[in-house]
């Protein structure tokens, strides 16, 4: 079985969204888990800049050899920046994922129930049973 890396300093969503906290923004990508789920990720699909995002809403796809994947807001807000090297690169997403964000986002109105590392890693336990 493949050892998932999570990242201490990083909060994660049931839908396997990372997100990290930045001053009065948030840093939101793919987890580990899930890019390995999903295989060699060959596009991306972002919003754009001034977009509102919606807690639990897709606002990003993902599409690999084998699918297209939704990407979940683990938070409201409006997206400040987007990480347009992805458009370009999306295996940047499988090599790296902590460092393949998708999106930043500003104006936080609400947040998901988002989970430790620990508590991330329990979940996605529980869900291969």
């Amino acid at each position: 079985m493949n050892v998932m890396e999570l990242r201490e300093d990083m909060k994660y969503s049931k839908s396997h969204e990372w997100v990290k906290e930045e001053g009065d923004e948030v840093v939101i990508g793919l987890t580990d888990y899930a890019q390995s789920e999903l295989g060699d990720l060959v596009f991306v699909n972002l919003p754009e800049e001034g977009d509102e995002l919606t807690v639990g809403e897709s606002f990003a796809d993902v599409e690999s050899v084998k699918a297209v994947s939704d990407v979940y807001a683990p938070v409201s807000g409006v997206v400040s920046e987007i990480n347009e090297e992805l458009l370009d690169t999306p295996e940047l997403i499988n090599e790296a994922p902590y460092d393949a964000w998708f999106v930043k986002v500003k104006e936080i109105s609400e947040k998901e129930e988002l989970l430790s590392a620990g508590e991330y890693q329990a979940f996605v336990e529980s869900e291969k049973e």
